[in-house]
């Protein structure tokens, strides 16, 4: 993927406020990709571990944070989004009507 497209999937990552959350099919949809979630997810694989993009505010359609090689960053995802006041309900997924962002960039 050209770097033109990480740069848009990430400028609308980086607009997801604070407390809220977005799924990869919404990433995908306002970076001018439609159908191409999982191409953000590649996008955000990519990111440094120093970056400043908030990656911890993408999960999937389910409200479940996404299965990732290394499960340490789940955990790392999860801490975040609840020091910033995300709730998870007892199947361990964020109630969508509750935090998602409802962004028209």
């Amino acid at each position: 993927m050209s770097s033109e497209l990480y740069h848009n999937i990430y400028a609308v990552v980086k607009s997801i406020p604070f407390g809220k959350i977005a799924t990869y099919g919404q990433i995908a949809a306002l970076a001018g990709l439609p159908g191409r979630a999982r191409q953000v997810g590649y996008a955000l694989h990519a990111l440094p571990d120093s970056s400043d993009i908030p990656w911890h505010r993408v999960i999937n359609a389910k409200g479940e944070i996404s299965i990732r090689s290394d499960p340490l960053y789940a955990d790392i995802q999860r801490h975040l989004l609840e020091s910033e006041g995300v709730v998870f309900n007892s199947q361990n997924r964020i109630p969508l009507p509750d935090y998602l962002w409802m962004s028209r960039i």
